[in-house]
């Protein structure tokens, strides 16, 4: 059996993240990643100006100073000196910090299948040839999504959840757009991201106010009222866990998705996925305390889970919340970036 210091589940922004930290701390290290393309995920690509933008602007596609969000009663446009939002393709930053992590010296596997795990032990299979491997460990991370195999391991369940769903339009769009209707979309919201000749365009909801059918229909029908023309193929849709109950757990640790540490209000979830792979990677080698950039995020992730609950305990009220927000955006009462993963109440 081949020991690491560190083994890793999931090549997403957090496994990665973490991986390039401990990599190149000298920590002997193992990503396993299930699929055979890193970086491919569902999801929107939106990285904001406090969280990434200024990480990331070598990769973004689009960046946006402005912001048009749309209510059931009020439209309004928000406007910055700096970018608010910019999208970046999710296959690029997986590339990228692919190559990160592996500079740094970590090992990869990709399209290999957790099995079975133990207190010291990862069981593997290759997805292709179906030889499997024992793998023992010094440190486990969890960085594998909202379906964790190591968070199941661990026995917490996932409980409270979103779900987004989204299609990629090929054209030319301009403007980035957020629209809140509660009738259709619950406590979440329909979205149109720009990319590179084509956008994102799709919706999300909490799974305890709208359905995974009823948010489709209720995207299709957003879209014809819209006079958008979804293809009749190429729909996806992911869970987005936000029911965050901790992040270590003895010598195993859980990062991003796998943590819940998405918001439950908008979804966003890169920018928790890096901090949180980051931080965890930092506490392993350097064996310190928290970093003060994830304490940051879990105070704003626990806000997001209070608002959104407010917000899906009755269709009025996550009407009565939108239009308030709207309201202060309007009036400068309340500053966009309050809705970030990466605000700062400071």
């Amino acid at each position: 059996m081949t020991f690491y210091d560190v083994v890793i589940v999931g090549a997403g922004p957090a496994g990665l993240a973490c991986a390039k930290v401990t990599a190149e701390n000298g920590a002997r290290t193992l990503v396993i990643e299930r699929k055979n393309r890193i970086g491919y995920k569902v999801c929107a690509g939106g990285i904001t100006w406090n969280g990434l933008i200024n990480k990331l602007n070598d990769i973004s596609e689009k960046s946006f100073t402005r912001q048009y969000i749309f209510s059931k009663y009020q439209q309004l446009t928000i406007t910055e000196k700096n970018p608010i939002i910019a999208t970046v393709n999710r296959e690029t930053l997986g590339q990228l910090m692919l190559e990160n992590a592996l500079r740094a010296g970590a090992h990869i596997k990709s399209n290999w299948q957790v099995t079975t795990i133990s207190d010291r032990t990862v069981t593997m299979v290759d997805r292709s040839s179906r030889t499997s491997e024992v793998i023992t460990y010094g440190t486990l991370v969890g960085a594998d999504g909202s379906s964790s195999v190591v968070r199941k391991h661990l026995g917490y369940p996932v409980r409270d959840f979103g779900v987004g769903i989204n299609y990629m339009v090929e054209g030319n769009f301009s403007k980035m757009e957020w629209h809140l209707n509660s009738s259709l979309f619950g406590s979440g919201y329909a979205w149109i991201f720009p990319h590179n000749n084509r956008a994102s365009i799709g919706a999300y909801a909490d799974s305890k106010s709208v359905g995974a059918l009823f948010l489709k229909k209720s995207l299709m029908r957003w879209a014809t009222a819209q006079k958008l023309c979804l293809p009749a193929k190429g729909l996806t849709a992911e869970r987005i866990n936000y029911d965050f109950v901790g992040y270590q757990f003895g010598n195993t640790f859980l990062v991003g998705d796998a943590a819940g540490l998405a918001s439950a209000l908008t979804g966003e979830g890169i920018y928790p996925a890096m901090v949180s792979g980051e931080a965890v990677g930092k506490e392993i080698v350097y064996n310190k305390k928290r970093d003060p950039e994830l304490d940051k995020l879990i105070v704003n992730h626990k806000k997001h889970r209070i608002m959104a609950k407010i917000a899906r305990s009755h269709p009025r009220m996550s009407t009565c919340l939108s239009e308030l927000i709207c309201y202060g955006l309007k009036k400068n009462i309340i500053n966009f970036s309050a809705a970030e993963m990466a605000h700062s109440s400071s």
